[in-house]
């Protein structure tokens, strides 16, 4: 052990900073949780001075009107986002992958990298211009099929489709990035092998690029299911009004409204609790059965 310190401790000296960024923001609060099983925190006695009630906030959560509709509407988002977002970048991959046009790819790649780079707050500022009542242009085409003009951020069913196809249209292009990548990674010879076989356009992406890439498919939906309970806390709020409430309203705006707004720091970590043990175990069980089934995982 010392031989390698040594031998790399260039290597070791530019991880410290990682880990150091990983043990405080990361690690180091984990400690708070400790808030979850008390009555309620004071700042000037610290977590250790709280009232210690067990388990009495996670039921009180359960018990709650608010639970089910929490859930359900965290629940819809995700898998409707995995659903449609997480097919997304590997068919924009694939569809790269073919343009033999090198000028006309990059073009391409550069014009659906770019929405990544615009802030959440712009992009919903621009979906707000673009359903505005007069004059928007979703409203414009609505009129095109001689359809009534409606306020969509008012609409609740309309809330969803915003909000996951706005996602796909920021995200798409960047997460691609990473599965052109595997589609660079597969070896020439596997298509000229396959082409002698007789293999067409469509064999060669079943049984060479699809195969070649499913690796990389695989960890990276892992890793979306072990963030299945998350939302993009910062969007909804932007995108959220009171006739929406019924179907905007996440588990992350209970914690924000609870902890941030109401001052209810115990109650609010046990509800954060809950929703990372849960896509803790979803990582778990997706890590396991992936590793059973084809011998990708994780770990």
């Amino acid at each position: 052990m010392k031989k390698e310190l040594i031998r790399n401790k260039y290597v070791y000296i530019m991880l410290v900073p990682v880990v150091a960024y990983y043990a405080i923001f990361h690690y180091g609060p984990m400690y708070g949780l400790l808030m979850a099983f008390q009555k309620s925190y004071n700042l000037s006695e610290g977590i250790w001075g709280g009232e210690w009630i067990g388990f009495d906030n996670f039921t009180t959560f359960f018990e709650s009107y608010y639970f089910w509709r929490l859930l359900k509407n965290t629940l819809i988002l995700s898998l409707y986002s995995i659903l449609l977002g997480f097919p997304a970048p590997i068919i924009l991959a694939l569809l790269l992958n073919e343009v033999r046009n090198r000028f006309f790819k990059r073009t391409v790649q550069t014009v659906s990298y770019l929405p990544h780079f615009i802030s959440v707050v712009v992009v919903v500022g621009m979906l707000k211009t673009y359903s505005a009542l007069d004059g928007g242009l979703f409203n414009v085409i609505r009129s095109m099929f001689s359809l009534e003009p409606i306020m969509f951020f008012t609409e609740p069913d309309m809330f969803r489709p915003m909000y996951i196809l706005s996602n796909i249209w920021q995200g798409a292009g960047w997460a691609s990035i990473i599965f052109l990548a595997a589609l660079a990674n597969i070896d020439s010879q596997l298509y000229e092998a396959a082409k002698i076989d007789g293999a067409g356009r469509w064999k060669q992406f079943l049984h060479v690029t699809l195969p070649g890439i499913m690796p990389t498919i695989v960890i990276m939906f892992i890793l979306r299911l072990g963030a299945v309970m998350n939302s993009d806390l910062q969007k909804i709020l932007l995108m959220q009004t009171a006739p929406t409430y019924e179907v905007s309203d996440v588990i992350s705006t209970f914690v924000y409204r609870s902890g941030v707004l109401e001052a209810n720091y115990a109650y609010s970590t046990a509800v954060g609790l809950f929703n990372g043990a849960i896509n803790f175990i979803l990582l778990l069980l997706a890590n396991a059965l992936s590793r059973k089934a084809n011998s990708t995982s994780l770990w």
